[in-house]
């Protein structure tokens, strides 16, 4: 919603993986919220605490709103929750719609179709962003690898 939470640390785990792999410059990577609440605002510190803890570094990523542009500028745009991928849908152009999903529809585990939002609980929920994070952004690599080979 207002990416700090959830998004970026996707975002920064996903970058991650991107760069370990070699595809760092190939592939297009960003977050966006739904809402206007934090843009420019670097993500919680909380979330950026987690992530560090793990390896990931999300210091300088800043919350911005999406914008028309980025339904035909990204092949993927992937929502956290049912609420925001409806939010994305009403935005979105009818030609772009095959590029919204949930992002878990990457995630190997099947057992969570959302996200949980974190900012309102305790340390555990950032934990657990970053344990669901890791499985989609290494599901969503694969799929973007195995598209563009």
């Amino acid at each position: 919603m207002g990416n700090i939470c959830r998004s970026p640390t996707a975002e920064g785990v996903f970058r991650h993986l991107v760069e370990q792999q070699g595809l760092a410059g190939k592939i297009l990577i960003d977050s966006a919220g739904t809402h206007d609440y934090h843009i420019g605002d670097p993500p919680d510190a909380r979330a950026q605490v987690a992530a560090a803890r793990r390896g990931y570094d999300l210091s300088g990523l800043r919350a911005r709103q999406v914008v028309s542009d980025d339904f035909s500028t990204f092949d993927y745009i992937l929502a956290m929750d049912e609420t925001n991928l409806g939010l994305l849908r009403q935005q979105c152009p009818d030609d772009c719609r095959d590029r919204l999903k949930l992002f878990l529809e990457f995630a190997d585990h099947g057992a969570l179709r959302e996200v949980p939002d974190p900012y309102y609980g305790g340390a555990q929920g950032f934990e657990q962003v970053l344990d669901l994070a890791e499985q989609g952004a290494r599901g969503l690599l694969r799929e973007i690898i195995k598209n563009i080979q």
